[in-house]
């Protein structure tokens, strides 16, 4: 549940703000503190005592004691900066008040109408996302969510419900992908969309493991065959509004726990691969989010739920598989098992002829060593869409860097025995060749491939302050509300 925001047209004078324990001053970037800023000699005396200028409040937020008690913090934005940086500000001042624990804040935005405006948006968002509490299981949890957020200085009826979507989105994508892995299997992973879709009204279908047999899914049942729990599944979710003129499948990746299969993983990339389920939540997290915000355009969401087990009947090395269109794929690795579930996903998702596909995944280390944790790494069948997801990044918050899949990249995955090599022992640009991989099982629909190496960032990313970070869902919703257009 995300905090209520309550919003006022005025600044109060600080008089007025005494009820308030916990305060963020948001002001436009400048040389100096504006006179209209509540409590300007306080913040003044606390960048004397720093040795700072004003202007550096736009890189390192300060807080500071009022007179009757309150905390409260300072930041300056600049409207020119990449949304990135005002985010990260942001999040920064937020944490100052945040890390007391309280049960509501008030924002004070400061500057002309247009800099309120900016301000309030980004500093609302940025105060959902890390006012909501996600799930531990410690037997003290001192923790308090936010309740309430006073907003003042900037009122616009419903101008902030798209970004509410968006923190709800959000929050739902980093909820799931915390959980521990005995909580989330594929079976209660499936109870949870299924309840979920009961309530938003979405058209729900299952894909089970018997059906997918009978149908040739190869690809998907070959990983899933090791699990002794029978209980994977390609489930289906349907937002059709009326008035709807473009259609878009969402794909995921949803393998909800990765030990690497017979190519065992070693401890110290085991631990965490119980998010390797993330791209099916972003995907959940963008249908929730354009749902809440009754954008007219259809989303068909497809998520692959799976484990990636060792067994005596799990898929091995030189096995020959035929996926869902025929394609024969001689497996190289059996921890290259989400390409698999994703190749007979895309096929389905690629046969209800969308206007665009677009697929989500944490898929591989070499997008991890490529790009970090910073950033996300994108693959598009045309440099048009590709600038479109680049530029979707910058406005989002959430950046994105595209990266090339020209076709000569192929003569990697030949095999002298299938159709295609599922990938190479070498390594070498295996997030190209994944791309080049999963592009044989899209046909000819227009396709986005996001390989999600910013789902985890150690001390938060952007607006987000917890190491998962929902990445893909802000960006996610900003690319549907322009492609929409």
């Amino acid at each position: 549940m995300l905090a209520r925001l309550q919003q006022h047209a005025d600044v109060p004078p600080l008089a007025n703000l005494r009820k308030h324990s916990h305060i963020l001053f948001v002001l436009p970037q400048a040389s100096h503190i504006s006179s209209q800023c509540p409590a300007r000699e306080i913040i003044e005396s606390l960048l004397k005592r720093r040795g700072m200028i004003a202007a550096e409040l736009g890189k390192t937020p300060l807080a500071g004691t009022l007179a009757h008690g309150a905390l409260a913090a300072w930041a300056m934005l600049d409207a020119a900066k990449p949304t990135y940086d005002s985010h990260a500000t942001l999040r920064s001042a937020l944490q100052l008040l945040l890390s007391e624990k309280p049960s509501s804040i008030a924002i004070v935005v400061l500057g002309t109408a247009a800099e309120r405006k900016h301000a309030a948006g980004l500093a609302a968002y940025c105060a959902w996302v890390n006012g909501a509490a996600l799930p531990v299981r410690k037997k003290k949890d001192d923790r308090k969510p936010l309740i309430t957020i006073d907003l003042f200085g900037h009122v616009e009826q419903g101008g902030l419900d798209a970004l509410r979507a968006r923190s709800e989105g959000n929050t739902l994508c980093r909820e799931l992908t915390v959980l521990p892995p005995n909580e989330l299997t594929p079976a209660t992973y499936r109870g949870r969309i299924k309840a979920l879709a009961k309530q938003c009204r979405w058209r729900h279908e299952e894909y089970d493991l018997r059906k997918l047999r009978r149908m040739g899914a190869g690809a998907f049942c070959a990983v899933a065959q090791g699990s002794a729990t029978k209980d994977a599944a390609i489930v289906h979710l349907r937002y059709s509004p009326s008035g709807a003129k473009r259609r878009i499948a969402l794909v995921g990746k949803g393998i909800c726990f990765d030990t690497g299969g017979h190519n065992l993983k070693p401890a110290r990339y085991m631990h965490g691969m119980h998010e390797d389920m993330n791209g099916s939540a972003v995907a959940l997290g963008i249908l929730l989010a354009v749902t809440r915000m009754k954008l007219p355009v259809a989303i068909e969401c497809w998520m692959a739920l799976a484990q990636n087990h060792i067994s005596p009947a799990a898929y091995k090395q030189n096995e020959v598989v035929t996926a869902l269109n025929g394609t024969t794929i001689e497996i190289a690795h059996t921890d290259a098992e989400g390409r698999m579930v994703l190749a007979d996903t895309l096929t389905l998702a690629a046969r209800g002829k969308p206007d665009l596909i677009v697929d989500f995944a944490t898929l591989t280390g070499s997008m991890h060593v490529a790009l970090g944790t910073r950033y996300s790494g994108v693959f598009a069948t045309t440099d048009e869409l590709a600038a479109r997801a680049v530029a979707a990044g910058r406005i989002s918050g959430e950046r994105i860097c595209a990266f090339p899949m020209d076709d000569d990249y192929d003569s990697a995955l030949d095999s002298k025995i299938a159709d295609v090599m599922q990938c190479t022992l070498d390594g070498d640009a295996d997030h190209i060749l994944a791309a080049r991989f999963l592009r044989r099982f899209v046909g000819d629909i227009p396709w986005i491939h996001v390989d999600l190496s910013g789902s985890s960032c150690k001390g938060g990313l952007g607006a987000v302050n917890s190491d998962v970070t929902g990445f893909g869902v802000g960006w996610g919703t900003e690319f549907v509300r322009t492609f929409m257009k």
